[in-house]
């Protein structure tokens, strides 16, 4: 039989983190998307109501610039919901969202998206377009080429050191409908990355990936924190295999409710994960890479 999993009655804050300990961005003059000192992103109490439902119960959260976070949790616990809020694809139904300075409620959103980088597995896509093409569509945020634009010498530029930097050089003139799922996914972030956003959101970059493509993303996704380290990311997954080594801080979320929150070290440990998944299993961290087994029956 495994292991018997501790039961945690309550949110677990571990030490040197709380949101009420980071005061809220002000707002910023109209007319422009800024950052309040270094603070990109804080849910403050959010809850999220469809149907009747609850999808989210009371999540606080607050990334700064150049904090790279992993939002973990089983299946339904609320990770993609979480993280569609931050992207302002969603309102929160109670709490209060704030996005680079400015309240989700209070500010257009079509301003506010240019400066987040929204990647997920699904991009409807039906042309053979190729992947610098692709790329370059990053710039309008349009799924295609838009009419009658010509991207400038600066935006060419950008293409071509994102392109090198997310390992595509090899597939640049490659039509997206031959590439394989990891050479896709690192097309997606390169192209959410052309507009130089402060905030990068990543929904399951993983899914789907075989061992080589996973650990090619994950190696990609470490160098972003050396070329571009004032960036704040947001990482969704259900593997902490999936994590890469930069992975500064972590979430965990279960039944739309946060577990815990924090430093990665102080919140990714056998009891908190095991928790979290409801199932025992211990947690290891090698060359800087999170691992988890099932815990034997003591």
């Amino acid at each position: 039989m495994p292991a018997e999993i501790p039961r945690l009655k309550r949110k677990v804050v571990v030490p040197g983190w709380s949101p009420s300990a980071h005061p809220s961005p002000a707002p910023l003059s109209a007319g422009g998307v800024g950052i309040a000192g270094d603070i990109v992103l804080a849910a403050q109490d959010v809850s999220l109501v469809r149907s009747d439902r609850e999808l989210l119960s009371q999540v606080s959260l607050t990334v700064r610039a150049g904090e790279q976070w992993a939002l973990l949790g089983p299946n339904g616990a609320g990770k993609s919901t979480l993280l569609r809020l931050l992207a302002s694809y969603e309102h929160p139904t109670r709490g209060q969202v704030e996005i680079l300075g400015h309240r989700l409620g209070r500010v257009n959103v079509f301003e506010l998206r240019p400066h987040i980088g929204f990647v997920t597995p699904h991009h409807p896509l039906h042309s053979p377009r190729t992947v610098t093409e692709v790329i370059l569509t990053g710039v309008t945020g349009t799924i295609e080429i838009a009419a009658r634009w010509e991207p400038s010498a600066a935006e060419l530029d950008r293409r071509d050191e994102l392109t090198r930097l997310l390992g595509l050089s090899g597939v640049a003139g490659q039509p997206w409908q031959l590439l394989s799922q990891g050479e896709r996914g690192r097309t997606l972030i390169a192209r959410a990355l052309m507009a130089r956003p402060r905030i990068l959101l990543l929904d399951e970059p993983a899914t789907g990936l075989d061992i080589a493509g996973r650990e090619q993303l994950l190696a990609r996704l470490a160098a972003l924190t050396d070329s571009e380290p004032e960036l704040a990311t947001v990482l969704v997954t259900h593997h902490l295999e999936e994590l890469p080594p930069s992975i500064s801080h972590a979430l965990l979320l279960r039944d739309g409710q946060c577990l815990a929150a924090g430093q990665a070290a102080d919140v990714l440990t056998t009891e908190l994960v095991s928790a979290c998944f409801d199932y025992p299993v211990a947690i290891a961290r090698h060359d800087g890479r999170w691992m988890s087994v099932a815990r034997p029956a003591s």
